[in-house]
């Protein structure tokens, strides 16, 4: 059950929810975010919902039978669009395109990939300053200094930043440089990160776990959410499996899924998805058919020279042509 308190309700009305919900046998939790308060109950006793919505200072009430429940559907009918301010909106009527090389190296690559951000109209720039790479020998990013200089160059630009955040103590230091922090696969069921990132007034991607379901990728939504932090986006990167011919198994069947089960974003990874160059555009835009509010994808201006993951990374050209491809069909689902 979710219970959305009005913003004046007083400490007596309150009282009186809570003695009238522990009567019933349900234990209780308060959520208080940076647009609404609520109240999430726990219980199995069946009661008419009306003996509790019609209690003074309540706006709103639900059954929310699902273990996650802030970021289900059942309860928002109306999907959440996330606003990065200077027009930039991400959700339901709103595609977005973020893209960028898998990690920041210089300088001189910050200014050529905003070059080719700006002349394709994409107004999201990914790139990752701290890298979880599988070898402690291989290049593991910049660091803050990487993404001060990074932050400088893409405000010129009018341009946001979207990066990888890996642990808790990196946020404060990160906070003011990024536009929305990245929760990777490696860190999707990082408890103490996700609890830390509900306590930022940031946008947070969260990407599926390497061998997630679609059920605990939602849970961990809800650890962001249940601590104070609505503005949350999921991302579908592909999952784990037996199959051996390409990096990983992309389920586009999840954005469809996801879509249904939650008010929230859903991005693609095509990149990490399937992990070969040549198949990134196919995934894509199947993606983009099966649902996805966005795509979030690698480029460089030359993949085969990049620190990491070349081999699916896009270059300028090939990537200048999926977008085009991309927001064709987009268009051409939304007339659907």
């Amino acid at each position: 059950m979710i219970i959305q308190l009005e913003p004046n309700i007083k400490a007596d009305q309150l009282q009186q929810l809570e003695e009238r919900l522990d009567a019933i046998r349900y234990s209780t939790t308060r959520v208080t975010t940076q647009f609404a308060d609520y109240i999430i109950g726990v219980g199995k006793a069946e009661f008419d919902i009306r003996s509790i919505g019609t209690l003074p200072g309540i706006r709103d009430i639900h059954r929310v039978s699902d273990a996650y429940k802030l970021v289900s559907k059942k309860w928002k009918v109306e999907d959440t669009v996330i606003d990065l301010g200077d027009g930039i909106q991400l959700g339901t009527g709103h595609f977005g395109i973020m893209a960028g090389p898998c990690s920041i190296e210089s300088e001189e690559q910050i200014e050529k990939t905003i070059t080719h951000l700006q002349q394709e109209g994409v107004r999201i720039m990914r790139g990752g300053v701290y890298k979880p790479r599988s070898s402690p020998y291989s290049f593991r990013g910049l660091g803050i200094d990487g993404l001060k200089m990074w932050y400088k160059r893409t405000r010129e630009a009018g341009i946001k930043i979207i990066t990888e955040v890996m642990m808790v103590e990196q946020i404060e230091a990160m906070a003011d440089y990024v536009d929305v922090f990245q929760v990777g696969a490696r860190n999707s069921q990082n408890f103490n990160l996700l609890d830390a990132l509900g306590e930022v007034d940031k946008p947070v991607l969260l990407k599926r776990g390497i061998s997630g379901t679609i059920d605990e990728l939602l849970q961990a939504a809800e650890y962001i959410f249940s601590n104070g932090n609505e503005r949350v986006m999921l991302c579908e990167r592909g999952i784990r499996s037996y199959e051996t011919a390409y990096r990983n198994t992309m389920d586009v069947n999840a954005i469809a899924m996801l879509k249904e089960k939650t008010h929230l974003p859903v991005i693609a990874d095509p990149s990490h998805g399937i992990g070969l160059r040549r198949y990134v555009d196919k995934i894509a835009l199947a993606s983009i058919m099966a649902g996805a509010d966005g795509v979030i994808m690698e480029v460089h201006e030359q993949p085969e020279k990049a620190f990491s993951d070349g081999q699916q990374t896009l270059s300028f050209p090939e990537a200048a042509r999926l977008y085009r491809r991309m927001r064709q069909a987009y268009e051409l689902r939304e007339a659907f």
